[in-house]
């Protein structure tokens, strides 16, 4: 309720899927809603210059983090669980990509792009949603970078 509340808020109308099976993983994901892992988003939250930042990465894709460091002009290190949950309000494995506890600065994997419509968490590990890639990127104010 919290995740589609914050995109009522944004004007956007989200239409949550709740699975029988996990979402927690790209693969478990992309299994669940049948379509390739690399439409899946994984919203990874890492600290850049020690401020929470989030990096919605395309499903097969590993974030570079001296890659990631370079385009954003920071050090880049990934987050702790404690962290995620702080700056995002909710746990690793259900993060959505907007409608977090603080605004965030986004970066969105390049790779992403390459899809008609992605699916994202949507607040916990068996609900996600889908979206076009522009409207990703509308919605986080989103950086598109190459991350790996």
């Amino acid at each position: 309720t919290r995740f589609t509340d914050a995109a009522r808020e944004l004007g956007f109308t989200v239409d949550v899927v709740t699975m029988d099976q996990s979402t927690h993983t790209a693969l478990e994901a992309a299994h669940a809603v049948g379509c390739e892992v690399g439409a899946i988003v994984k919203s990874l939250v890492f600290l850049a210059d020690g401020e929470p930042l989030i990096a919605l990465v395309s499903g097969p894709n590993r974030v570079d983090t001296a890659l990631l460091g370079r385009e954003l002009a920071a050090e880049v290190t990934m987050s702790d669980a404690r962290k995620v949950k702080e700056a995002t309000g909710y746990s690793i494995g259900g993060v959505p990509p907007f409608g977090h506890s603080s605004k965030l600065r986004t970066v969105i994997d390049a790779d992403l792009l390459r899809y008609e419509r992605v699916w994202a968490a949507a607040g916990s590990a068996t609900a996600v949603f889908s979206i076009d890639p522009d409207s990703l990127i509308e919605l986080t104010s989103g950086e598109v970078a190459h991350v790996s």
